[in-house]
């Protein structure tokens, strides 16, 4: 498990061990670009948004092919390390998992139809 103490988000992902395999952690990577230079305390919540959005697009195009593998274990490790992140902070532990467990439920709802 790695520690939220390192410097930004791309440093703190660039740090996890173990790594990714290759093609998972290239994707992830290009998700998180746009959020490389936030500060590392930002890690669960962005994680956390990335994967939402993510997961939101493949619902509303209707996605599930083989194709879209690699974005759903991206989506999947992304809330994964949303939550291994914030439990560095188990104070506020409780209140961001359902938080998230609520977006995320939601999400379907919001599929077009």
């Amino acid at each position: 498990m790695t520690s939220v103490q390192t410097e930004t988000v791309g440093t703190w992902f660039a740090s996890l061990d173990p790594r990714p395999p290759a093609a998972l952690a290239s994707r992830i990577e290009g998700l998180l670009a746009p959020f490389a230079g936030q500060a590392s305390e930002r890690v669960p919540e962005v994680c956390l948004e990335v994967g939402e959005q993510l997961l939101h697009e493949l619902l509303a195009s209707g996605s599930t092919s083989r194709g879209t593998a690699l974005d759903l274990l991206a989506v999947d490790a992304l809330v994964t390390y949303a939550f291994e992140a914030a439990a560095q902070s188990p104070t506020t532990l409780e209140h961001r998992a359902a938080r998230a467990m609520a977006r995320i439920a939601a999400l379907p709802d919001e599929r077009p139809v």
